[in-house]
């Protein structure tokens, strides 16, 4: 085919194309410029520098070599002489770029084939980034398409034109799809692929059922109804918290609607999966309860630091509360985002006694008393040998039995207890070589500076260099199950504040930042304000009433001459009376 052929059937292949497959005419059109160009190369040689351009109007093409202006030509292929060139270009100088008409091309097998890759592959660039353009902002959009083909498991579904991919591990268990199928899922991934599929769909995502009640719930839809958050085992059961901005709109009855028809719709898309809807509360204990239905609850005990709640139930609830290997206290968990521990009254009771145990043995090995004495101390709330010691002594004498001799002996003892634990913690904390500065850090105590030093952190710069969750440890969730990964401090019941103020002080302490970056806004402003002012308004600031040495020098001098005047006077006195 030479290159002056049909210009109205090149036009008309670069419409049909384009309409085809979706993408932009001048793509095509380019594309055919590529391919022209790569065959010109492979007809005066790969070195040369050809250029094809197609009107996109006429389709008329026009081929040209583009050469570089020199004084004595190198190579032939891409260079010309000044003399040359001028002869076509008359303004034309040395390090220009000269366009020199070829003839037409006439295309061999060879070169048509080759064109054709070109062609089809720009095509093929084309249409991926026009279908990532297409789909990259639709993310959790629920779609419907049709199944293409099935490979492996994996299901190719054909969305409006465009391809996109249900992994076999997207899909609901002993799901099964036929080419020709029609299949509802949602769009969960959009990545720019070179190869392969680009748009990733699913219908085990939990996004998947909460847009599904969106469709089949108006009030969700209007945003009166919102979802919380979502916990699925896909195709067996499921858990959505919800909640109503309108006080007059239940919103469990909204989602289930008359005789249960609009969860029905959801279940039926969701090949029978049972979902619990659980009215979503703001007080976490609450919501927990809620979410652990149709367990009954007794008890529960919350540890906010650590987001972690013991739930006690009735021994009869144990089996109900866990459900079946573990569903229902994973998907409870799943949707609050709390660990959750589940215990029996009769498990519980016995945890206490041993506690109680626990704690009356520490009173009788630390301070040398009987066992009633120590399940005195147990039973009224006394958990550690600190507070034995620290409290009020009218707190352990007024505990019955006791008085105010035995108290005072309590907390001598308890004391010297304490005394000798912190001199073998310390002489631990100097074998570890944990340094001396770590003693002034408010907040850290001899038993945490062990523990640092176990870790590895022994210094001012270790420990200014770490992170929060190096202290206090973190957790990882996946799939519902939470891997939690202890810290240097994990055992010594440290808050997340506390570890941050902790590794702030530290950095102060090394250097590393300055005082008034601790200050919040407010405080900050405040100090910058006085700290231009004179030094007597900045002492006030810190709530110390300072003086320049100057000041106490001129009112020690003040005082020493009014002593000298107070003893001549006396002198001066007794002169008179004996005289007298």
């Amino acid at each position: 085919m030479a290159i002056s052929a049909n210009r109205l059937e090149l036009l008309q292949i670069a419409d049909a194309v384009a309409r085809e497959k979706s993408i932009d005419r001048m793509i095509v059109i380019g594309a055919m410029e590529d391919a022209i160009q790569k065959a010109a190369r492979s007809r005066y040689g790969q070195e040369t520098e050809i250029r094809a351009t197609i009107n996109p109007r006429t389709g008329d093409t026009r081929l040209e070599r583009l050469l570089e202006v020199v004084e004595v030509v190198e190579d032939y292929a891409t260079q010309i002489a000044l003399v040359d060139a001028q002869d076509k270009h008359p303004d034309a100088k040395i390090g220009d770029t000269v366009a020199d008409l070829l003839p037409p091309l006439e295309f061999g097998r060879i070169s048509a084939q080759s064109a054709k890759q070109v062609i089809v592959q720009k095509v093929r660039e084309a249409e991926r980034d026009h279908q990532y353009e297409e789909f990259k902002d639709r993310q959790f959009e629920i779609v419907n398409g049709q199944v293409k083909r099935v490979e492996y498991g994996n299901v190719t579904v054909d969305i409006a034109g465009s391809e996109a991919i249900v992994r076999r591990d997207e899909l609901i268990a002993r799901e099964a799809f036929r080419p020709g199928d029609r299949i509802r899922a949602i769009i969960f991934d959009v990545r720019r692929e070179q190869r392969g599929p680009q748009v990733f769909l699913s219908r085990t995502h939990p996004q998947f059922m909460a847009k599904l009640f969106a469709q089949e719930v108006p009030e969700i839809y209007d945003g009166i109804i919102t979802i919380k958050s979502v916990a699925r085992d896909p195709g067996s059961r499921a858990k959505i918290a919800v909640i109503s901005s309108d006080s007059s709109i239940d919103p469990v009855g909204a989602c289930v609607g008359m005789r249960g028809s609009r969860v029905q719709a959801v279940v039926n898309e969701l090949q029978g999966e049972k979902i619990d809807i659980i009215p979503w509360s703001e007080d976490p204990a609450t919501f927990i309860v809620n979410a652990l239905q149709p367990a009954e609850v007794a008890k529960v005990v919350l540890d906010e630091d650590s987001e972690r709640i013991e739930v006690v139930v009735p021994n009869d609830q144990l089996s109900l509360a866990i459900g079946r290997r573990g569903q229902n206290v994973r998907l409870a968990s799943q949707l609050t985002g709390w660990d959750i521990d589940i215990m029996t009254e009769e498990e519980e009771s016995e945890r206490r006694q041993k506690e109680f145990n626990e704690r009356a043995e520490l009173f009788m090995e630390a301070l040398d008393v009987d066992d009633i004495v120590a399940q005195l101390l147990a039973s009224e709330g006394f958990t550690s040998i600190e507070e034995v010691a620290y409290v009020d002594a009218s707190e352990v004498s007024d505990i019955e039995g006791f008085d105010e001799e035995t108290a005072q002996e309590l907390q001598t003892r308890a004391n010297e207890y304490l005394e000798a634990q912190a001199q073998q913690l310390n002489e631990e904390r100097i074998a570890l070589g944990v340094s001396d500065d770590l003693l002034e850090i408010s907040g850290l105590t001899l038993p945490m500076l062990v523990g640092l030093g176990k870790d590895g952190i022994k210094t001012i710069e270790d420990l200014a260099g770490c992170a929060t969750d190096d202290l206090v440890g973190w957790s990882e969730r996946k799939d519902g199950e939470v891997k939690r990964f202890k810290g240097a401090l994990s055992d010594y019941d440290i808050s997340r504040q506390e570890a941050e103020d902790i590794i702030m002080l530290t950095r102060v302490a090394a250097g590393w930042i300055e005082p008034s970056e601790l200050l919040s806004e407010e405080e900050a402003a405040e100090y910058e304000q006085l700290e231009s002012e004179d030094e007597d308004s900045l002492a006030d600031f810190d709530g110390v009433d300072t003086e320049t040495e100057g000041d106490v020098e001129d009112e020690a001098e003040d005082d020493a001459e009014a002593e000298d005047d107070a003893e001549a006077e006396d002198e001066t006195d007794s002169e008179e009376q004996e005289e007298r």
